[in-house]
């Protein structure tokens, strides 16, 4: 069964908390929190001081995805707040195995996010050091986009990658999954689901949860 880590990008800012509480009642394992600058992805989303609000007031790790040009300006005060996970996008890391081992060392999880066109081979030497790999299904920015077909098929080649060199990161995916197709996502190899819209705006969130879970 895979994670489910619920986008509250997706959720009613007006009653952050009571949202995040929600999710987290109805079995949530992680809190996805997409932060974005406006510069990398044509948006804007929240950053630190919304993330510190929170803190502390849910069980649920923090699962948090970069969406930046500069992710290297966000580790430092990530680490202060206690996030569980950083995850940074390969198209805006210029020093990747610098900034995975700088994570790293603060104690934190360090992943990595590939938009649906960049190919698994920016990871060859670096793929060791993830402890999850992040594959977009759509292209980042925007939430309620539709899943893009051919993504499964990377989401399958990086798990036979994974298995061919015995590593053990979980594979993340992220992106117009719904419970319509949320099972092709986890049977072409998802640890862990990401949804937005799917949980946040569904009228039972303990059934959507459950069967974004693989429940049935």
């Amino acid at each position: 069964m895979p994670l489910l880590s619920p986008s509250i990008l997706a959720a009613d800012f007006a009653c952050l908390l009571e949202e995040i509480l929600k999710v987290e009642k109805a079995g949530a394992d992680m809190l996805h929190i997409d932060v974005m600058d406006g510069h990398f992805v044509p948006n804007l989303s929240f950053g630190i001081p919304v993330i510190q609000s929170i803190v502390g007031k849910t069980s649920l790790p923090f699962d948090v995805h970069l969406m930046v040009d500069n992710p290297d300006a966000y580790v430092n005060e990530l680490a202060r707040l206690g996030v569980y996970n950083i995850t940074v996008h390969a198209e805006s890391c210029i020093h990747m195995d610098r900034l995975l081992n700088r994570i790293k060392s603060a104690g934190i999880k360090a992943s990595v996010a590939l938009n649906p066109s960049t190919p698994l081979t920016v990871l060859d030497y670096t793929l060791a050091l993830c402890d999850m790999v992040l594959i977009m299904t759509v292209n980042p920015g925007f939430g309620g986009q539709k899943l893009i077909p051919y993504t499964l098929e990377k989401v399958r080649d990086l798990k036979v990658l994974k298995e061919k060199r015995g590593l053990e990161f979980l594979i993340q995916v992220d992106g117009g999954i719904d419970i319509q197709n949320v099972r092709k996502v986890i049977d072409a190899g998802a640890d862990v689901i990401v949804a937005g819209t799917c949980v946040f705006k569904s009228e039972n969130v303990e059934k959507t949860v459950y069967m974004l879970k693989g429940g049935v």
